[in-house]
């Protein structure tokens, strides 16, 4: 396990400053599409931990994610609010919500649990288009600002994505301490047998509705910088297709893996951008990549290296048995011998 600890660090610490000064040659849409992925992987984050880690099928992580881009676009454009209190109401609301939403899954599981959720993204979606007051209806909502820290202007292409970058790492170190401290195992004993894990003491009742409201909470932050991101929002990007492609990008990057949702939200939202390049093929081509993703490796691109791993492992075992065998055999011939010898 500790080893399984430093590696995942080990990649942090590689990754943070690679990104930080990567990207520095690109334009301003190639930012833009390098933000999104982070944006995205923080609201993949979220949906892991509901679905890989405790095994809760959701499909209201689009609408966690229009949550937050509506509260921040609301505080920031509407009542002058900086972003960063902008972003702990927007993630606190969108907890909340969580919660409230965690109480069907205490009676409903599995496909029944993925309807209750779809008719709360269609509820969202249909909020966001409607209430005209509120959100802007169809008009949505435009000029939202991006952030100003201590003077310091972060509007730009690249001190906004070095921005969302922190966010991003200080996330990722929450979900990582979460992930190995107590809950993260019973999230992960709620998924494998929920009535072993209450007879070993798991509250089941309220790991259930802190994994709904945790993963809503990284929804909610995703939107909250989503939102100054693209720096006008409509219903569109959160109708139901949004939490369709947010399940995409877990099961793509690998469910209940702490790297999946990262791999998965540049399956899913950077390697479309990447293949406009084929004109108008890039959608068919990526249509046929997700159908031989979900046939060769169901459980995503690092379900891969795992089965990779494993066959390694098994070569391995195979060729110590092998070895052994003639060692075992040698010692086995004196014995025989002298059981023919006695009287």
């Amino acid at each position: 396990m500790s080893r399984k600890l430093n590696t995942d660090l080990l990649i942090i610490l590689i990754a943070v400053p690679i990104l930080w000064f990567a990207p520095s040659g690109l334009k301003s849409y190639g930012l833009y599409v390098v933000s999104l992925w982070l944006v995205m992987s923080i609201a993949a984050m979220g949906l892991n931990l509901t679905l890989g880690y405790a095994g809760l099928t959701s499909l209201a992580q689009g609408a966690f994610l229009g949550i937050g881009a509506y509260a921040t676009a609301i505080l920031t454009a509407k009542a002058g609010w900086p972003l960063p209190a902008a972003f702990l109401v927007s993630t606190g609301l969108s907890f909340l919500v969580g919660v409230v939403l965690g109480f069907p899954a205490l009676r409903v599981k599995h496909h029944y649990l993925a309807f209750v959720t779809l008719a709360f993204s269609v509820v969202v979606f249909l909020v966001a288009r409607n209430e005209q007051w509120l959100t802007g209806g169809v008009y949505g909502l435009a000029n939202i600002p991006r952030p100003v820290l201590f003077g310091t202007d972060l509007g730009g292409g690249l001190a906004f994505y070095r921005t969302v970058l922190v966010v991003t790492l200080a996330l990722t170190l929450v979900m990582w301490w979460l992930l190995h401290s107590p809950w993260g195992r019973a999230f992960q004993a709620l998924r494998e047998n929920p009535l072993r894990a209450a007879s070993l003491g798991v509250d089941i009742r309220a790991y259930t509705l802190l994994a709904f409201a945790i993963g809503s909470a990284f929804g909610g932050a995703a939107g909250s910088l989503y939102a100054p991101l693209v720096e006008f929002i409509d219903p569109a990007p959160f109708a139901l297709s949004a939490s369709f492609v947010l399940l995409l990008t877990v099961v793509a990057g690998g469910a209940g893996s702490f790297f999946g949702p990262f791999v998965g939200a540049f399956f899913s939202y950077m390697l479309p951008e990447l293949l406009r390049a084929t004109g108008g093929w890039y959608l068919i081509i990526y249509a046929a990549v997700v159908l031989v993703l979900v046939m060769v490796s169901p459980t995503g691109l690092l379900g891969l290296i795992d089965r990779w791993r494993d066959h390694q492992s098994q070569r391995r075992a195979a060729a110590i048995r092998a070895a052994a065998r003639p060692t075992l055999a040698s010692a086995d011939k004196p014995t025989l011998e002298n059981q023919g010898a006695a009287p």
